[in-house]
Parts: structure tokens; C-alpha cells; sequence
């Protein structure tokens, strides 16, 4: 089967991209501004740009460890199952973690996170999401904190992809599908 053609067209600019992280980080500071170590936890692999911006600019001491859930694979839309393929290095009961996700979707992948960590017993568990998408969501679940809400499209770059590709894009862009030639 041949490869469908796109474009990917900038939604959202590196340079606004840089300010939200900012602001975000200051905000989460401001949260945890009591915490002896805050253990980030990165879900893989799309929030690994945006874990690596925000910690940068988190001022507060920080671990960061990764989680890898998928419930996509290659495919655009979710399968609606969650699989851990990757878990924490270290244990969490008693301490301050911030989930970072690259995107909010449907919800399936972040409710799953969150209940299998809020059950190992963390002094607080909170959430940090560069994009949430509300027009699919399925499941009741939210970041505390959000970069950008988007609308309903498909979206690549600053860490995200499709297919394995355009995860270097500095910007969050929108795919768009071009017409097979006839």
C-alpha cells in the first residue's frame, strides 16, 4: 500500500511554544514550592521535548524518571487499550510527582497513568500537558495545568508523531492529507 501524502501545516510557533513552557514551569513551582525533590515523570515518547524544556526551567530540585504507556502504536486514533511498556525506575510512595504528557486525547492513556500511580502512593500527584484536545475526549480526566487546548486535528512535532516521524519539529503543526493522485 502506498504512503499517504500530507502537509503539515504550524499551528502553533516555536517561540509561543517557549513562553507557555515558561509560565507553566512558574506555575508548578509555585505548587510544589514546599517539596524537598519533585520526581517528574515523563510519559514517552512524545512529552520527551517538552519534559527536557520544562525541567530546564523548573527551579526546584527535580528527578526525572519515564513511564511508557501506548494505546496508539502507528495508528492515528487510539486503540482504547493502555499497555505499560516501561515503568519507573524508582518508587514514588510518599513523594511529589508531576506526570508529564505530550497530548490529551481521548483520556484513556492519562486515567490509566494516573490511577496506576495515585495507587503507589505518592504525597501528590499532579499533571502537566502541553496540548489537550477536549472535543475527543471519552473519559472524565485533566491536566492541572494545560499549555493549549486544540481543536480536533491530527498534530505532529515538538515531540509528537505520526508514524515515528516529525517528532523534531520545533513547532506543533497540523497534518493535512493530501488527495491520492489518480
Amino acid at each position: 500500500m502506498p504512503e499517504r501524502r500530507y502537509v503539515i501545516d504550524q499551528l502553533i510557533s516555536a517561540k509561543r511554544i517557549a513562553a507557555r513552557v515558561e509560565a507553566l514551569a512558574h506555575e508548578i513551582e509555585a505548587h510544589f514550592a514546599d517539596t524537598d525533590k519533585l520526581v517528574v515523570v515523563g510519559l514517552l515518547r512524545g512529552s520527551f521535548v517538552f519534559i527536557a524544556d520544562l525541567v530546564r526551567e523548573i527551579g526546584l530540585p527535580v528527578e526525572v524518571d519515564f513511564l511508557e504507556a501506548s494505546s496508539y502504536g502507528d495508528a492515528m486514533t487510539s486503540s482504547r487499550e493502555v499497555r505499560i511498556l516501561k515503568d519507573l525506575r524508582a518508587g514514588i510512595e510518599g513523594r511529589d510527582v508531576l506526570v508529564v504528557e505530550d497530548i490529551v486525547d481521548t483520556g484513556h492513556t492519562l486515567k490509566h497513568v494516573m490511577g496506576l500511580l495515585r495507587a503507589r502512593k505518592p504525597r501528590r500527584l499532579e499533571c502537566c500537558a502541553l496540548l489537550d484536545k477536549p472535543a475527543r475526549r471519552e473519559v472524565d480526566v485533566r491536566a492541572t495545568w494545560t499549555g493549549f487546548e486544540i481543536p480536533d486535528d491530527f498534530v505532529v512535532g515538538y515531540g509528537i508523531d505520526f508514524a515515528q516521524r516529525n517528532r523534531n519539529l520545533p513547532f506543533i503543526g497540523k497534518v493535512r492529507f493530501l488527495e491520492p493522485e489518480a
